[in-house]
């Protein structure tokens, strides 16, 4: 009897849930039509690329296929969207985040140790790594969305403005979603002439905006890259998805990476599940000194396509990595989860000086001064308490 009461609450909840995403596609596609942002959905392949994307032993039946079977969402809709209407986490902090005061001044001299890494926020990291420099899924706009008006907002400046970079060998992309891939960012990056690696596909988005073609390399995985003073770039395996918005296009490649240096090797996850093709990236482009792993913007239901701070613990073990950077966290609400705690059950299950956390902004040379501090353990969850 109880289940017949709930049906007509639950069907009318879900055909309120379909008219409320129908208008917000309809908000997103009104706010970018009229401007140049409607450009931020990208472009479609090249013949030329379409026959690259074709010959990948990772495309099958018309689409990129991950190594193993993977389900997009573990749960019913229903469930899902009751959670992200009724979830009662804090997933935005109330207080002004840190941020580290003038990181230029720091980054104007060269890391003592050949290995320097400054987060800038969600999975935009500056990589130093024995005297190349490299950029990674570069966003530096207040939201991450195709619209200027709607979309997930940043929680905090941009600790360090593109002017203020110092110069950069390689722009890595990781794959097409848009706070990964930001239009606004690429074409600012580009105009200081910019090269961007990105997996196979998202060339036809950045020639969308006008990136000249001779700014841009596209790579399958395991296709590597020659950088300043012997530092190599490698194209690695993920296990995530495509999709940019655009019904019927052929959808881009996505990847992690490795920067592989004489002395030090990092690693980068972009966005990814668990895989065990991360042994396979340990053993040919290992020993990583430091892991850049995503923990936040997770959920169990998506748990094949990222890792949250237990997977990220797991694929930590897996590469084999020195210490655990976490990433993909602390910038854009996505999930569902409260915006710390990610980081906050990351550092509670690693063993001791494991991870990294140093504040947004703050350079740090992982193998010589590893900041562990619990920053975000200063910022309640009140206004009035604010630091």
């Amino acid at each position: 009897m109880k289940d017949e009461k709930k049906r007509p609450k639950r069907r009318r909840l879900r055909i309120a849930l379909r008219v409320l995403a129908v208008l917000l596609v309809a908000l997103v596609v009104a706010a970018c039509a009229s401007t140049d942002r409607f450009r931020a959905f990208g472009g479609a392949p090249s013949d030329a690329t379409l026959a690259r994307m074709h010959a990948s032993p990772r495309f099958t039946d018309g689409a990129f296929r991950n190594a193993e079977p993977t389900e997009m969402m573990k749960a019913s809709t229903w469930e899902t969207s009751k959670h992200w209407l009724f979830g009662k986490e804090m997933r935005a902090p109330v207080c002004a985040l840190p941020l580290f005061p003038e990181p230029a001044a720091t980054l104007a001299r060269p890391p003592s140790s050949g290995l320097r890494i400054t987060w800038l926020g969600h999975s935009t990291t500056l990589l130093e790594i024995d005297g190349a420099v490299v950029l990674t899924d570069p966003n530096w706009s207040e939201r991450s969305s195709p619209s200027t008006l709607v979309g997930p907002k940043r929680f905090h400046p941009p600790p360090l403005a593109i002017a203020d970079l110092p110069r950069i060998d390689a722009v890595v992309i990781s794959h097409e979603h848009f706070d990964h891939c930001d239009m606004e960012t690429v074409r600012a990056l580009a105009g200081r002439g910019a090269v961007f690696h990105v997996p196979l596909g998202i060339g036809a988005h950045l020639a969308t905006w006008g990136v000249p073609p001779p700014q841009v390399v596209e790579h399958d995985w395991w296709e590597p890259a020659a950088l300043p003073n012997g530092v190599k770039l490698v194209s690695t395996p993920a296990r995530h998805f495509n999709g940019r918005g655009v019904p019927g296009r052929v959808g881009a490649l996505w990847t992690s990476w490795s920067v592989v240096g004489p002395a030090h090797r990092v690693f980068f996850s972009g966005d990814t599940g668990l895989t065990d093709q991360f042994r396979e990236i340990a053993a040919r482009n290992g020993p990583f000194d430091v892991a850049l792993l995503e923990i936040g913007q997770h959920h169990p239901d998506w748990g094949d396509i990222h890792l949250g701070p237990e997977g990220a613990l797991e694929a930590f073990r897996m590469l084999g990595a020195k210490r655990l950077f976490p990433i993909h966290w602390a910038t854009f609400g996505l999930a569902y989860h409260a915006w710390s705690d990610p980081a906050e059950r990351l550092v509670s299950l690693a063993p001791a000086g494991v991870v990294l956390t140093p504040r947004l902004g703050e350079p740090t040379e992982p193998t010589t001064d590893p900041k562990t501090e619990p920053w975000w353990r200063a910022y309640p969850p009140t206004a009035a308490a604010c630091p």
